[in-house]
Formats: structure tokens, C-alpha cells, sequence
């Protein structure tokens, strides 16, 4: 009854630790914890926070003990950075920014996550599986980066997640719970992908205002296919051996569910992609044929950058003509009037013909030689992250940066501090059938500043004192081009970041939208 009469004196409105933080709204309550969601506002900084508020009576003494735990682990945790969690901005115990007459027993302060509230994401209707698995690839991309830091994210409570404007899951209250271990972050994935996949939690001690998943007899809880008939086969699989703990086949790290959600994602889209095809661009003729009438989306952007390069082309072609035509009248005109030398227009291919003394040369005429010609771009038949030492950095986006679609791409974790003082560096090592003579890389970046080494490698998982480096540079935003020292022959290159850009949040991450690689003409 203590908690019960303290949680209720919640409200929007009063002001909390120290007189510092005014209750907004409350976003949910982990029972397990007695643990208070609220939005809030930190009156010093003048900024919206989340609040976990851990509520009690601080004569109760295990529930102090408790308590005490939860903000020890929540302070180690405020040494991780990672876009899939909330930065922990302060601890408050009691003592230290909490006082007894508060009726709490600690307070964690994080950064606010602008977003959905995840019970209102599934109330209507579940996730469409390709999306979901995308949510959770996300989320699963900070445990499997906070488990090799050792630390325990406490992320199986749906009412501590939301779903950022980009449409990635994010752990926004944080505070595990003091007997949470890296198995319950694991299981929490499972039930994470269960809840966006049927709408119901799988988990014991979830909010009332979801549903609880249904179990058989024999006490297994039922597949999400069972429930809703559209989820495939693999991600109702997924969800059901990362949850449950007995049997054979049990999913039991954040990086075997990255791989596998990487593969559904993947053949999921390809297989929405067939049927927007088949359901939106298809006409029908009186006699039942139909016929398709788009490319998809990747061939279109393809054909869009053929086309502008054929225009280039033309128009260049063009203006060579008319200034070629425009020397042959001024040849011709010379000759009717004077008796002079006359011109040799017959000269060796390398020679270029001057214009007219005093007149510039004509647009698109070279003033010095041209450079080195570069051949046609070579596409690389696999492109990893190449992260000696540790994983994380987005694996399963590594191979967007070879799409042709600049709308996708691969991004860096969100450092708190820039390289060299965590890691040497981070990059990308791509895979070429054979080996290429290469000469250029164009990198289509959204991080100025970050800087870049091209390095050869003679095998497919070398280590960086393995490698060489064959060129380097810094991006700028956009297209980049970077030349190699000189044309290089070989099968793997990596683009080894040492220097990260920076975002508008103070943190260091670099990312990469698109990569073309052009060997020797």
C-alpha cells in the first residue's frame, strides 16, 4: 500500500529530484521494478528528459537494496553509446538529488526519445513482417554492441521502447532490472519481433494493455504464423527459439538473430517488391494478357543515370562539332584571302589544334593534357564490415552501399569520442570476382569530415597490420573521388575509416551512402 499511495501522488506537474525535473506525461510503469515512465522537463538545461522513476519506501530496506542496483547498473550503462539507446544523462539516489519525503528511491535521467509510444504502434493492427524485422534488426544491433561491452540493456519491458521518426526501435527509459541478464536482452528481441508481428507480449510481467501471447498445453507459446497468416515461416521461427528456452535450436545471442533477420529482411522485400510490381504497375488487356509496365526501382534509377550520361555526352558531342565547323570556315576563309602556309589538318591524334591568337579556348576544350582514363566501374561481388577486434557497425547494411541507391547506405555506431581513443578505426572490405586494376573510388558520403585509407588485402579476412595502404583522403558531403597512389591490382580493398564525422548531437559516426569503384582504362 506504500507504493500504491506514493505512485499515486505522480502527476503531472510536480517537480521531482530536487526540485530540477516537472512531470509532463507518464509513458508506462514496469510493475517488476515498481519503475515510473515519464516524460519530463529539466529546468535548468531547459530540456525535455525521460525519467525512470524508482518508487518506494525507503524504510524497506530490500526494496532500497534493489533499487540501489538497478542505478548502479544504469550508471555503467551511461558509458555506452549506441543510436538503438538512449544516453543515460544522470543518476539520482537517494541522498544524492533524491530526498525520503519524495517517496522514491532513485531516479535515472536520459536523453528524450522523440517518437511512438510502441503499445499505440501495434494497437490496430500488427507490423507488416519485412517492416518489423527491420525495427528489430536495429534494436538488436545495440545488444549485440552493448554485450561485448559486458553490459545488460534491460530492454524486456514494451512500454521502455519507442520508435524513432526513422522507424527504428530505441530503448528510451533505460534501467535493467538488478537480476536482468544478457539472456533476458536476448529474449526480449524474440518478444520485441513477436509483439510487432501478432500485437500480444510473450514475456511475463508486460503492460496490461497488451495482450498476452497464447500458450498450448504443453506450455509452449503458440508461433505468430498460428495467429496471423501472412508472418513467413522464418521470422515466426525466429521469434519463438529466441524466447523460449528449453528444446533444441534455441537462439541464444544477439548476433545469430542479426544473421537471421538479415536474411529475412532481405528475401521479405524482394518478395514485396515482386508483388508491388505484380498488384500496381501491371495493366490488363481485354484478353487476359497483362503486361508489366515498370522496372523496379534499382533498374529505373539505373536507367536515369544512363540516360543523363547519354545527354552529357550529346551535348558535348555538339559543341565539338560547331567549334570543329567554326575552325574549318575560318580555314577556308584564310586560304580565299591569303597566299600564307597552308595549315596541316592532317596531325597525330595526340595533338590538339590552338585556337586563334588572343581568343579562349571553346567550353569543353582542354587546356593541358587530359588525366589518366579510368575504365567502366567494376561491381564487387560482396561488401562486410571489416571491424578487427570486435563487431557491431551495422553488419547487415554493409551491402547497401552497392545497391546503386543512394537512399540506403551504412552508417558507423554513434561514438561518444573519436578515433583513435576507442578503436583504431572501423571501414568496409568488399570482394571483387576477379581481380581489378584499380585506379579511382567514388564514395557518396553524408559525413564531411570523416577520413578515409583505401587499403589492399591479399586474403578475405586479413588482419589491418596484414594490409596496405594504397591511397587515402576526406569526405566531403556528397561525392567524393579518391585516387590511388597508383592503379592497384587485386580482389579485396578496404575503406578503413580514422576519422568519424559528426552529427548535430555531438556524436562521431560516419556514413556511407554509395561506393564506385573504377580500375585502370
Amino acid at each position: 500500500m506504500g507504493i500504491r499511495a506514493q505512485s499515486g501522488s505522480l502527476a503531472p506537474g510536480r517537480v521531482v529530484g530536487d526540485g530540477r525535473y516537472r512531470l509532463l506525461a507518464q509513458f508506462g510503469v514496469d510493475e517488476r521494478a515498481a519503475a515510473h515512465l515519464w516524460r519530463a522537463r529539466d529546468g535548468q538545461l531547459k530540456r525535455d528528459v525521460a525519467l525512470t522513476l524508482l518508487v518506494g519506501d525507503p524504510a524497506d530496506a530490500e526494496a532500497a537494496r534493489l533499487a540501489r542496483r538497478t542505478l548502479e547498473r544504469a550508471a555503467h550503462a551511461s558509458k555506452f553509446g549506441h543510436g538503438g539507446v538512449a544516453r543515460v544523462l544522470d543518476v539520482l539516489s537517494l541522498g544524492s538529488g533524491v530526498t525520503s519525503s519524495e517517496g522514491l528511491l532513485g531516479v535515472v535521467v536520459a536523453e528524450w526519445t522523440k517518437g511512438s509510444d510502441l503499445i499505440d504502434l501495434v494497437a490496430q493492427r500488427p507490423v507488416a513482417p519485412a517492416a518489423a524485422a527491420r525495427m528489430v534488426q536495429a534494436l538488436a544491433e545495440a545488444v549485440d554492441h552493448a554485450h561485448q561491452n559486458g553490459l545488460v540493456l534491460g530492454l524486456d519491458h514494451p512500454q521502455r521502447l519507442r520508435l524513432t521518426p526513422d522507424g527504428a526501435l530505441k530503448l528510451a527509459f533505460p534501467g535493467p532490472l538488478p537480476e536482468a541478464t544478457l539472456r533476458d536482452d536476448v529474449k526480449a528481441l524474440g518478444a520485441v519481433l513477436y509483439l510487432l508481428l501478432t500485437g500480444r507480449w510473450a514475456l511475463p510481467g508486460g503492460p496490461a494493455a497488451i495482450p498476452a501471447a497464447p500458450h498450448s498445453p504443453n506450455g509452449r507459446v503458440i508461433p505468430p504464423r498460428s495467429l496471423v497468416a501472412t508472418v513467413p515461416v522464418e521470422l515466426s521461427s525466429l521469434a519463438v527459439r529466441t524466447i523460449e528456452d528449453g528444446g533444441h535450436g534455441g537462439i541464444r545471442t544477439s548476433a545469430a538473430i542479426l544473421r537471421v533477420l538479415d536474411q529475412v529482411a532481405e528475401a521479405e522485400e524482394r518478395t514485396q517488391l515482386i508483388k508491388a510490381v505484380d498488384e500496381d504497375e501491371a495493366v490488363a488487356e481485354p484478353d487476359g494478357t497483362v503486361w508489366t509496365t515498370k522496372k523496379p526501382v534499382k533498374d529505373v534509377a539505373r536507367r536515369k543515370k544512363l540516360a543523363f550520361g547519354v545527354t552529357v555526352l550529346v551535348v558535348a558531342t555538339v559543341v565539338i562539332l560547331a567549334w570543329g565547323g567554326m575552325m574549318l570556315i575560318n580555314l577556308f576563309q584564310g586560304e580565299s584571302k591569303s597566299s600564307g602556309p597552308q595549315i596541316n589538318v592532317a596531325a597525330s591524334p595526340s595533338s590538339q589544334v590552338a585556337p586563334p591568337s588572343g581568343e579562349q579556348p571553346p567550353p569543353g576544350q582542354p587546356t593541358t593534357p587530359a588525366p589518366p582514363g579510368v575504365g567502366a566501374a567494376v561491381q564487387p561481388s560482396a561488401v562486410a564490415v571489416f571491424n578487427p577486434g570486435s563487431k557491431g557497425d551495422s553488419p547487415g547494411r554493409a551491402k547497401n552501399t552497392t545497391d546503386g541507391d543512394a537512399g540506403t547506405g551504412w552508417k558507423t555506431d554513434e561514438y561518444d569520442k573519436q578515433f583513435p581513443v576507442l578503436k583504431d578505426g572501423v571501414g568496409l572490405i568488399v570482394t571483387f570476382k576477379d581481380p581489378v586494376n584499380l585506379s579511382q573510388l567514388k564514395i557518396d558520403a553524408g559525413s564531411p569530415g570523416s577520413k578515409v585509407e583505401i587499403r589492399s588485402a591479399d586474403k578475405k579476412n586479413p588482419k589491418l597490420d596484414e594490409t596496405k595502404v594504397v591511397g587515402s583522403g576526406e569526405l566531403a558531403a556528397g561525392e567524393s573521388t579518391i585516387a590511388l597512389q597508383q592503379p592497384q591490382q587485386g580482389q579485396y580493398f578496404i575503406i578503413w575509416i580514422t576519422q568519424l564525422g559528426e552529427n548535430d548531437k555531438g556524436k562521431f559516426v560516419t556514413e556511407i551512402k554509395e561506393l564506385t569503384f573504377l580500375p585502370a582504362g
